[in-house]
């Protein structure tokens, strides 16, 4: 199921994280800690992988469409943690 964000929703789920918490997740699915950047709108995809993260451009930094929220799963568990 593909889940619909704004891109600037998505950067304040990244930017809410906290520290370590990229490489927390990447360690826990085995993939290098710049996909999941690149999940949260990075660009780095010579060390790091795309996703399934589409964006379209319009407000609030554009639409992303999310083919796999497992990454953005696992952050908002995170961000659950915290607030706990």
């Amino acid at each position: 199921m593909i889940k619909t964000i704004t891109f600037n929703d998505l950067r304040k789920i990244k930017d809410s994280l906290p520290s370590g918490s990229s490489q927390r997740i990447a360690d826990e699915l085995g993939i290098s800690v710049e996909t999941v950047r690149n999940y949260f709108g990075g660009y780095n995809y010579r060390d790091g992988k795309s996703v399934g993260v589409h964006i379209e451009p319009g407000p609030d930094g554009g639409l992303v469409m999310l083919d796999d929220t497992v990454i953005l799963d696992m952050a908002m568990e995170i961000l659950e943690d915290k607030k706990a």
